[in-house]
């Protein structure tokens, strides 16, 4: 097991500070093991709902829940929607005995009763797989190729990965969709999400995917909105600002895991990787998302004008306007676009980010940064 102690303090504190605390993200991305640490599974107050005869009891929620005290855990929360009005009441009580910590994956109902039952009084964190900062940086090539799951990451060969990934997609489909409320197909998600795969890193077109395959755009757009809410997939917005250009208003597409992403493009292995089309495409996901989860800004979005210059990612970080290039390039140079998107977006900063292990200064506002540099920096997950 890895360590992850940046998200246990953050856990810990959202717990000091709030009466309910729902921790969120992917199925097996390690939610549970790291509730464990707090409470054990075996304490009276922790309630696991994939156990039948846990979820029996839930039933009767309210008469089961208002005598305890100390922290109650409640593991996949999405499968007890008569659970939330009870926690509601519970957390309103003068002196509260109890706090309430609730893990699930994204579903409609989970995300609903959050924004309606629960508003005002749970703090949400959201938890994705392993990250640079916790397999350190030696790890950077593994992790990039097998993705952030810890099974995944953690098996004792690349086929076992490719194999465990293979396996999950499948559950996921199968099984976990339906039961966290997605009433859809098995089958035409699962070529939805492999077409998918074609466009990481590209910007979306819903009626290009919809005829291919055979259904209404709003259909395609569903599937969109499940895999989105299931933390699978990133749509980021564009940027838009009144200055005279014709900017891309359509959002682009990333997987979040780049684990996921190699499997369902049948990429087995690091050569596989190197060899393969998508190989750029892949590793600004992955650089993407490494620097989002260790930087994390308070908006993010990324900018393009048609035909011109383009921007892959712009923070509003803390006040400040940074903006982001991922190269997959031996020694990035100085060009012309991203002088333009300095000067049209006003940016404090613009980063490089490569591959490489040595960081220099393009100009006074430019700097080539190594991604390893970036996650060193600063690798503390904020609550």
């Amino acid at each position: 097991m890895i360590p992850r102690p940046s998200y246990l303090q953050a856990l810990q504190r959202a717990i000091g500070r709030n009466p309910i605390v729902a921790l969120l993200g992917p199925r097996q991305c390690g939610k549970t093991t790291l509730a464990r640490q707090i409470l054990p599974p075996d304490h009276l107050n922790y309630f696991d709902l994939e156990d039948p005869l846990v979820a029996g009891l839930m039933e009767n929620s309210k008469t089961l829940l208002e005598g305890l005290q100390g922290l109650v855990v409640i593991d996949e929360a999405q499968r007890a929607p008569q659970l939330f009005p009870v926690l509601r009441l519970l957390a309103d009580r003068p002196r509260n005995p109890a706090k309430f910590l609730l893990l699930g994956s994204a579903s409609p109902e989970l995300s609903r009763q959050s924004a309606e039952s629960l508003a005002g009084r749970v703090e949400i964190i959201e938890m994705q797989g392993l990250n640079l900062s916790e397999t350190g940086t030696q790890s950077t090539d593994t992790l990039w190729q097998r993705g952030g799951f810890p099974r995944s990451f953690l098996a004792s060969s690349d086929v076992d990965s490719f194999d465990w990934r293979r396996n999950f997609i499948r559950t996921f489909l199968e099984r976990d969709l339906a039961l966290m409320g997605f009433g859809m197909s098995p089958a035409a998600l699962g070529r939805f999400w492999a077409m998918l795969a074609h466009y990481h890193g590209q910007t979306w077109n819903g009626n290009e995917i919809a005829s291919s395959m055979g259904v209404a755009a709003n259909t395609a757009r569903s599937y969109l909105d499940a895999l989105e809410q299931t933390f699978m997939v990133r749509r980021l917005l564009p940027w838009h600002t009144n200055i005279g250009k014709r900017l891309v208003k359509t959002p682009k597409i990333y997987f979040r895991d780049s684990g996921m992403f190699h499997a369902l493009a049948g990429i087995r292995t690091h050569m596989d990787l190197l060899m393969h089309p998508k190989l750029g495409a892949s590793w600004e996901g992955f650089a993407m998302e490494e620097i989002l989860r260790t930087h994390q800004p308070d908006e993010a979005y990324f900018y393009a004008v048609h035909s011109s210059c383009e921007l892959d990612l712009l923070m509003f970080l803390r006040g400040r306007k940074v903006g982001v290039e991922f190269k997959r390039a031996d020694a990035p140079k100085l060009t012309r676009s991203m002088q333009t998107v300095l000067a049209d977006l006003d940016l404090d900063e613009l980063w490089i980010v490569y591959p490489g292990i040595r960081g220099y200064s393009l100009s006074e506002k430019i700097t080539v940064l190594p991604l390893t540099a970036c996650i060193k920096a600063t690798g503390e997950v904020v609550a």
